[in-house]
């Protein structure tokens, strides 16, 4: 997915404020499911983040141009860990793995095949 820094996206500086990364990463994961014709969210029935684990490797700024890759590198019955990059001039500028656990009724669940299907090929 392709993303475009904008002054909302920064602080004071110019630069992207650490959070946004976190965001741009979790609009790839929407994006994945909404280029198959899907949605991440259902009435009673969604992804959450359980945990991540960032890291900061160089700045990102306003007008720059950033394109972000999801791989999936776990899966499990009611969960998945992926791998994600921000990629800046074919330099990896930020990466996390994150953990994301299915709720149905507000209870994790088995993955159902189409959701799983998603995260496939990245």
């Amino acid at each position: 997915m392709k993303i475009r820094v904008y002054y909302e996206d920064t602080d004071c500086g110019g630069v992207v404020y650490h959070s946004n990364y976190l965001s741009f990463c979790e609009r790839a994961r929407s994006e994945l499911f909404f280029q198959k014709g899907l949605t991440p969210h259902q009435e009673s029935e969604f992804f959450v983040v359980k945990s991540l684990e960032a890291n900061y490797i160089s700045p990102a700024v306003f007008g720059d141009e950033l394109f972000i890759k999801t791989k999936l590198i776990e899966k499990k019955a009611a969960s998945l860990t992926l791998h994600q990059e921000i990629i800046r001039d074919e330099k990896v500028i930020f990466e996390m793995d994150v953990k994301v656990v299915y709720l149905k009724n507000k209870k994790p669940s088995k993955i159902p095949d189409e959701m799983f299907e998603v995260f496939k090929n990245e």
